[in-house]
């Protein structure tokens, strides 16, 4: 109760590094199902990058038509279907982006602390879509790992004991053995789905 007392009077509490948190927390591997949620959030988002990406080689074999081509006067249009490969490009690069780094995630470990849940509000390095922080603290009150929070207003003050099970990318999954919807039984056919941490907060 000390403890969590000073936490939350805002006496700052240690952080663990991905190193400390390997060498000294309890953890376990990714379940076929956990990681096939993400395949298929994967494999949905890489459908709707099959466009952009036809675009893009289309725009390719368009600046290159023309740069090869033995009329040198239309070589000025060159650049402006360049600029189209460049813009397409850049469009599937950033749809990929997400899902990539979730299924690289899938590899390390989802950690499991039998600690606190704390939650605090913003502070001067939130981002304007943020309204404060959501951390998974360890039985002594380190900070195992910290999130971001979504939606408007200020998160309250808050801390509470919790068995968490979470990644470091991904959350917190489970909450004293209760699914948070990082991982939802079902997603949309293209895309990762799944519930904000602000829903999450408000149910627990």
């Amino acid at each position: 109760m000390d403890s969590v007392t000073k936490i939350i009077q805002g006496v700052r509490s240690v952080r663990l590094t991905a190193l400390e948190r390997d060498a000294l927390m309890i953890r376990r591997a990714w379940t076929r199902g956990e990681r096939r949620i993400v395949l298929h959030g994967f494999a949905g988002r890489l459908a709707i990058a099959v466009e952009p990406v036809l675009c893009a080689s289309v725009f390719l074999a368009l600046t290159l038509a023309l740069v090869f081509n033995k009329n040198r006067e239309i070589i000025i249009l060159a650049p402006i279907f360049g600029l189209g490969v460049v813009a397409f490009a850049i469009y599937a690069v950033a749809l990929m982006f997400a899902p990539v780094r979730a299924l690289i995630h899938t590899f390390r470990p989802i950690f499991i602390v039998d600690g606190y849940l704390r939650y605090r509000g913003r502070d001067a390095r939130s981002d304007d879509w943020s309204n404060g922080y959501l951390a998974v603290l360890t039985e002594d009150g380190n900070v195992a790992c910290e999130w971001p929070t979504l939606g408007e207003g200020n998160v309250p003050e808050d801390q509470r004991p919790a068995l968490c099970e979470f990644s470091e990318y991904g959350g917190v999954h489970r909450i004293d053995g209760i699914a948070t919807g990082v991982l939802p039984d079902r997603i949309a056919a293209l895309g990762v789905g799944g519930r904000s941490r602000k829903r999450v907060f408000e149910e627990y």
